[in-house]
């Protein structure tokens, strides 16, 4: 199969290396120079694991390329994806901006009979506004009754396993309203397919609103997970093991039960605003999703209260090391994540940060700055002389932490844990100052 991916950042570059594992043709296609030069210098411009190596083994082998040119790739293409960023407007829905560029460029580039098909996350109704503009293009050219399919296939990649999730998927949804592009979606995934992947098809309508539910709900498990912790903390109560009293319910699972200073990301965040305000454009109330969404909100400065409530409201003499600064370990995403709002806050009031993460100091360094903030490549050394840690990002190397060496470069031996990566006992054991969410001191 030939395909042409419109977008090489997080979605485009993941799915179009994995769709070239499979053993389809595969061309990832950008209007960045910068990007796409590196790229075709083997320089892969995002940190997930085992992705470089992706990249680098099915160029070798000839299934793999980037390039520039779209009018190109699209015309060489039968399967044509759209994978551009769709960033939150100011209003909360998605900008689709990027993703109408694009189609305007399919439009006008198709030479033949192709499906074109949504990998962006785009509100419902998005489908019928491609097909209607790439039929204005066509008709442009004279071409108005040249044929075209529009399919929307979602992606559901978690961000520091997105090669095992496409790879191995618990589902591949197709919204598709004709039968011709749903049996060339179903070759296309035949490679998965045939191993037990269950391909769901469904209209395009559904399929779109099935990215948003799945992302809401399990941005509701959290929210309501740290709505929790609040009442944990008030009465006495411990999250680990309310945790651990629901999780073996098999109606509600274990996954996304983990109290915590909240999530981040590309995803969750203006996939619930957008999902609201697209509900709202229709008179259609969404009580919970905005409940999960001002719990989220208050939670992300769940650690700078703790603080403020620990050393006074006068922190201008302060040194804190905050540990993760990714919104998620095994990624270097920082966006919206609750370290960097934390950091911003505490910045205001004049705090001094020594920052540490495995992968993310690059991107923490653009969005931030130099100004009261030093990045270190060590854990250890960013603890020198710090009246506190911080811990945002569970990352698994601060899980096997020396103790007592961070004890001794701690200037206050105090501990406010965002992921409640310790046992309390064994902190205060130790000597520290201990503070975690929803459990007992």
């Amino acid at each position: 199969m030939e395909i042409c991916m419109i977008g090489t950042g997080y979605v485009g570059l993941v799915v179009g290396a994995c769709f070239a594992e499979m053993g389809h043709q595969v061309i990832c296609v950008d209007n960045n120079p910068v990007k796409i030069t590196s790229l075709q210098n083997g320089q892969v411009p995002i940190y997930e694991p085992g992705l470089e190596q992706l990249v680098e083994q099915n160029v070798q082998e000839g299934r793999l390329s980037f390039s520039l040119d779209i009018a190109q790739s699209v015309a060489n293409s039968q399967f044509i994806f759209i994978a551009v960023g769709t960033p939150p407007a100011e209003d909360g829905s998605a900008d689709l901006t990027y993703v109408m560029s694009a189609v305007q460029q399919i439009g006008a580039s198709i030479h033949a009979y192709a499906i074109v098909i949504t990998k962006s996350t785009v509100p419902i109704g998005s489908a019928e506004r491609i097909r209607g503009v790439i039929q204005e293009q066509l008709t442009k050219r004279g071409l108005s009754d040249w044929e075209f399919d529009i399919v929307s296939n979602p992606e559901f990649l978690r961000e520091g396993a997105a090669i095992e999730d496409f790879l191995h998927p618990n589902r591949i949804v197709v919204g598709s309203d004709n039968s011709r592009a749903l049996e060339y979606m179903e070759k296309l995934y035949l490679p998965l397919t045939s191993k037990g992947h269950p391909l769901v098809h469904m209209d395009i309508a559904s399929a779109e609103l099935a990215k948003y539910a799945s992302n809401a709900m399990l941005a509701t498990r959290i929210s309501f997970m740290n709505e929790i912790a609040g009442i944990c903390e008030s009465v006495g109560a411990d999250i680990e093991w309310v945790r651990r009293g629901m999780e073996f319910d098999h109606r509600i699972g274990s996954y996304f039960l983990s109290a915590g200073v909240g999530y981040g990301g590309s995803c969750f965040p203006k996939d619930v605003r957008a999902i609201i305000q697209s509900a709202s454009e229709r008179n259609i109330p969404t009580h919970i999703l905005e409940a999960v969404d001002k719990v989220n909100h208050k939670q992300k400065k769940k650690l700078y209260e703790m603080v403020v409530s620990h050393f006074g409201e006068d922190l201008s003499q302060l040194k804190l090391a905050v540990w993760g600064l990714s919104f998620k370990p095994e990624t270097d995403d920082i966006r919206e994540a609750p370290s960097i709002e934390t950091i911003e806050l505490l910045r205001q009031r004049g705090v001094n940060i020594q920052a540490h993460d495995p992968v993310a100091l690059q991107n923490a360094y653009q969005a931030l700055g130099e100004e009261n903030i030093n990045y270190f490549t060590d854990p250890y050394q960013a603890l020198m002389d710090a009246d506190a840690l911080l811990l945002f990002t569970e990352w698994k190397q601060y899980r096997s932490v020396d103790l007592g060496r961070m004890k001794s470069l701690l200037k206050q031996s105090v501990l406010f844990d965002g992921r409640n990566l310790f046992d309390p006992d064994k902190m205060k054991e130790e000597g520290f100052v201990y503070q975690s969410i929803g459990r007992m001191k």
